[in-house]
């Protein structure tokens, strides 16, 4: 199979991520995906899965843990999403001889892997998408599974997984993990998870199912924290929380990094320098923190030096990202008004006073005004845009009129247009931040990699 006619047959199933609209009560089915992964033989019960839901920080602590194992000598598997650039991102292999060892998505699996696989499993794909029984088969469940049978191959020690959408009926859930984290849980996709913050938060707390597991709890509102407690109790399992049990605390946070300490439930690891900035980003690094400490009950031993190693060579592309200087140009994916609040006290702590002009474009299925509402505090200037994706929200006259207090607003039809006349509007001191999606963030970054 070629690299053209793999890629034909992925796209091929239906793809939730684009076609939101096409999204129904039958779309989830846990059934349909431990029927897929029986089909291909089980792959998950032969791996150590460490499991990582919630609304913000998925990613991010995903790419700790996984670096975290990686220095202590470990071969992890890595399965996050969505991609940046290309979908052979999700699907990684870090340490020991994995795959691609240079770039932002080290260990990405190659094409010909990727080509192979697809090859060997469609058969029994085709097998499922035959059988109405359980329904439409979906991009992602393929993608998972085909993760997870790779891993398998690849003879990984763990791997670590991240939700795709909620928790409870996530394709990822089929599997089971002996660790697990749950960062913190804000309101969005609230169409598919629930109006409110406990419903959203029972459906990503689902992934605690087995009295075994450890389970490791990033600061949460109050509503939240009592659903995650109430389903740990259920199970009878003592969970770890951040703040409470683990602590941290951030000694420097600049645009060169940040310098950070953690006092673990076994260990305390002091002066951890960081890539990554913004003080979420040290709650985070704190979760994988405890999740790799957890992972010591289950034989994988990580010390100290690995932690600050694994820790201090993580980089996660569009998470307060700084790609140019004079003037700065930020990119961060913060995509609802939680991680939008995050993202302006990360700008008022790394930029304090400097005028910011912000590129926002928006996911149509997204909390507009609420996305706004965050940002007006530190936008001088705003640029609304939209990106080459299908989910993009248009900005026109109508529908951005009052999103933000008295500011110099335009609309531009595409990304590349936005950017350069946002750069054409800032002084060499000051800042352009461009965020509202990863789809924004993705393209963005592309463009500027590409000519700035």
């Amino acid at each position: 199979m070629t690299p053209a006619q793999a890629k034909e047959y992925l796209n091929s199933f239906i793809n939730y991520e684009v076609d939101r609209d096409k999204i129904h009560a039958s779309t989830w089915n846990l059934k349909r995906m431990t029927r897929l992964l029986d089909l291909v033989g089980n792959p998950q019960k032969d791996i150590d899965i460490i499991h990582i839901a919630g609304t913000k920080g998925k990613g991010s602590t995903c790419a700790f843990t996984a670096n975290i194992l990686n220095s202590a000598g470990y071969r992890v598997g890595l399965y996050t999403s969505p991609h940046f650039n290309d979908y052979k991102e999700r699907i990684r292999i870090l340490g020991r001889g994995g795959q691609e060892k240079e770039g932002l998505f080290e260990g990405a699996i190659k094409e010909r892997e990727l080509c192979r696989l697809v090859e060997r499993t469609k058969p029994k794909l085709e097998i499922l998408r035959a059988d109405a029984d359980f329904g439409i088969l979906s991009f992602f469940e393929v993608l998972t599974a085909l993760a997870l049978v790779f891993f398998r191959e690849q003879r990984v020690d763990c791997a670590v997984l991240e939700t795709g959408l909620g928790g409870r009926l996530d394709a990822t859930n089929a599997a089971e993990s002996i660790v697990c984290g749950i960062t913190p849980i804000s309101l969005d996709h609230t169409e598919l998870l629930g109006l409110a913050l406990k419903e959203i938060a029972s459906e990503k707390a689902a992934i605690i199912k087995d009295r075994r597991q450890k389970v490791i709890v990033a600061p949460q509102e109050k509503e939240a924290e009592e659903v995650i407690s109430k389903r740990c109790a259920s199970f009878g399992i003592q969970p770890v929380f951040i703040g409470k049990d683990i602590h941290y605390s951030c000694s420097q946070n600049g645009i060169k990094g940040q310098i950070i300490s953690i006092q673990g439930a076994r260990d305390e690891y002091k002066n951890i320098k960081m890539q990554l900035l913004g003080k979420h980003q040290a709650a985070n690094a704190a979760v994988a923190v405890g999740m790799v400490e957890a992972l010591g009950e289950f034989g994988l031993k990580i010390n100290s030096r690995a932690i600050k190693e694994g820790i201090g060579h993580t980089r996660w592309p569009g998470r307060f990202e700084i790609i140019k200087k004079n003037p700065f140009v930020v990119l961060d994916g913060a995509h609802n008004p939680g991680s939008c609040r995050v993202l302006a006290e990360t700008i008022k702590d790394i930029f304090p006073g400097k005028k910011v002009t912000l590129v926002l474009g928006i996911s149509s299925d997204k909390d507009v005004k609420g996305i706004c509402a965050e940002l007006d505090g530190i936008a001088g200037k705003v640029i609304l845009t939209r990106a080459d994706h299908p989910r993009a929200f248009e900005f026109n006259r109508d529908n951005s009129r009052d999103l933000f207090s008295g500011k110099n607003i335009s609309r531009m039809d595409n990304i590349q247009e936005a950017i350069q006349s946002a750069l054409g509007m800032s002084e060499k001191n000051e800042v352009i931040l461009i965020t509202g999606s990863l789809f924004v963030v993705a393209q963005a970054r592309r463009l500027c990699i590409d000519r700035i």
